[in-house]
């Protein structure tokens, strides 16, 4: 009789023993208590926001309450309202800062006043290829150096350069560096800001109100200002934002193609180094405008609507 050779029974692997490296407990503390996960997934921005941005313009407003001495020309770290005083009592102050205002506006409807047609034409009208190739144009500016494009419309507005040459056959000639060069120039740098939500939002509004319009007997245009442009508002209000601001603090393209024109930046640049609390309190004017501007857009309510 044969004898069957019986294998002993294996043992059940023991239970995997939980982990406790400090990245596990790291992680269960985390998921445990979410608020402390959001915080260190802020920590970082936030500490760069507050130190580096919102750090550097309480910096600007201290120092726009010292003094220089007019004798060594050094700053003395004393409290005064001197500077305000200068700036809203100078009448060469607030003419260069109602100027700069104005030329902000006027960048701002000449760039609103472009990105009507063209957001129309892109997202109702143009074939799929033309609005690449228009998309593609609208977005150009962006791809090149900043001082490359100021210098190139120097070139264009110069004595005897290509726009005299093109207007020389009608006996005309270009307007020359100047105001009417600046806001040309502004409009062009920072048009995309404008045109892209613009014509996002023309894309968004559905064909059939255009055709409402229409079969209600309205012209064209009458259906654009009267359909379109009041669902267009938060478009032009985001958009306004940055062509406004923008324009309102730049200076180098007023220092290229500007001429004589002062802005509230060539002003701020040509004190920095001769009177820097000066210069600070005359920075504070932009930061004071986009504010009350961010203020008057809200009140609006069309920041509601993005």
């Amino acid at each position: 009789m044969a004898v069957t050779e019986r294998t002993p029974p294996t043992s059940a692997a023991p239970p995997e023993q939980p982990r406790n490296s400090l990245g596990d407990r790291v992680s269960r503390m985390l998921y445990a208590r979410p608020r402390t996960r959001l915080t260190g997934l802020l920590l970082l921005p936030l500490t760069w926001l507050g130190v580096l941005y919102i750090g550097s313009l309480i910096l600007l407003f201290i120092t726009a309450f010292w003094t220089t001495d007019s004798f060594t020309s050094k700053v003395i770290p004393a409290f005064t309202l001197e500077n305000f005083i200068e700036i809203l009592t100078v009448p060469a102050y607030q003419q260069t800062a109602l100027r700069t205002i104005g030329i902000a506006l006027a960048v701002t409807v000449l760039c609103a006043a472009l990105a009507l047609p063209l957001g129309l034409y892109m997202a109702k009208v143009a074939s799929p290829r033309m609005r690449a190739v228009f998309a593609i144009g609208i977005t150009l500016p962006l791809w090149a150096g900043y001082l490359v494009k100021v210098f190139s419309w120097r070139i264009t507005f110069s004595s005897g350069g290509p726009l005299d040459w093109l207007l020389a056959p009608l006996g005309m000639s270009g307007p020359g560096y100047g105001t009417a060069a600046l806001i040309i120039t502004l409009a062009y740098l920072w048009f995309p800001y404008m045109a892209v939500p613009v014509y996002n939002a023309f894309r968004q509004i559905p064909d059939s109100l255009f055709d409402a319009s229409a079969d209600l007997g309205a012209k064209a245009w009458s259906t654009v200002w009267t359909v379109a442009v009041p669902l267009l508002k938060p478009a032009f209000v985001a958009g306004s934002i940055f062509t406004f601001s923008l324009s309102l603090g730049d200076y180098i393209a007023a220092q290229f193609v500007g001429g004589k024109t002062q802005v509230i930046g060539t002003v701020i640049a040509s004190n920095i180094n001769l009177n820097p609390p000066l210069a600070a309190a005359f920075g504070t004017v932009p930061i004071i405008v986009v504010v009350l501007y961010l203020f008057l857009a809200r009140k609006s309510g069309a920041l509601k609507q993005l």
